[in-house]
């Protein structure tokens, strides 16, 4: 095949209705060389990620993780940390103290849930990752402690009330945040100098011998579009945003169509000839 690499986003482009590899997908994946990588994106923790690779029979591979905010090699090295201060994520909880709104704290491998309701249940279905279990003010305390942020902060709730929460933090901090809205129901805010591009590139700079021109990416939300405008090949599934589509360089089927692995056996077959 003309590119090198793979780098694609999980949720809403890799994963099937069932929130799942299909199986086409892993059998395209097993036939690549060895030292053809495929590296995963996301806004997930690496927990999260880490089972995907298993069943891609690539456990030995780099991540992405946090949007680009936390990022490691093939043996878990940290090759780049970027956290969200302590004092804003104090802000937004404090924001969010007089609504409904669940907030999930991230940094590094770790996951802080307050409390067991419907919004964790799903993280937890979903991700297949347990989380620790304690209130948010000791977390803050334990992250005092050791001078450090959240890699992500995820902000799940009523449509009104997340609507809400985006304008205000938008207004009041986005020059130091970025604000995902994958969902209507879901908010998901990371450092604002991160991204999915930057780190692949970072990735690429200490780990490999190719650059941007020679990777196919993947993806369909907003934290995707700087990824698949910077490499070589950036494919858009059907169930895009349309910011995204505008900028790919080639539109497959959905997430629920297979569209991942109907490009990639495309792009492998046209090596071919």
């Amino acid at each position: 095949m003309k590119y090198k690499a793979i780098c694609s986003d999980i949720d809403g482009t890799l994963l099937n209705s069932e929130r799942d590899l299909s199986e086409k997908l892993k059998n395209l994946v097993y036939t690549l060389p060895e030292d053809f990588p495929v590296i995963l994106a996301s806004s997930r923790m690496p927990d999260a990620m880490r089972h995907l690779l298993q069943d891609l029979k690539r456990p030995l591979e780099p991540l992405i993780a946090y949007n680009g905010g936390f990022v490691i090699d093939q043996h878990g090295k940290v090759l780049d940390s970027v956290e969200i201060p302590l004092d804003l994520v104090s802000k937004i909880i404090e924001l969010t103290q007089k609504t409904e709104i669940h907030v999930s704290l991230y940094q590094g491998e770790n996951w802080y849930e307050e409390k067991e309701d419907y919004w964790s249940k799903r993280e937890i279905k979903n991700t297949k990752v347990e989380p620790t279990w304690q209130d948010h003010k000791s977390t803050l305390e334990l992250w005092k402690e050791s001078n450090s942020g959240a890699h992500k902060v995820m902000v799940m709730g009523d449509i009104n009330e997340i609507s809400w929460l985006f304008g205000e933090l938008h207004l009041a901090y986005n020059g130091q945040i970025h604000l995902y809205r994958s969902k209507d129901t879901y908010i998901e805010i990371a450092p604002k100098k991160i991204s999915k591009a930057t780190a692949l590139e970072l990735v690429l700079n200490k780990l490999y011998t190719f650059g941007m021109d020679d990777v196919i990416a993947f993806g369909d939300n907003y934290n995707d579009i700087d990824l698949i405008q910077s490499v070589g090949w950036g494919v858009a599934v059907a169930n895009a945003r349309p910011e995204v589509k505008s900028v790919a360089k080639e539109i497959t089927l959905g997430n629920k169509e297979d569209g991942v692995a109907v490009a990639l056996e495309r792009l492998m077959n046209l090596a071919k000839t």
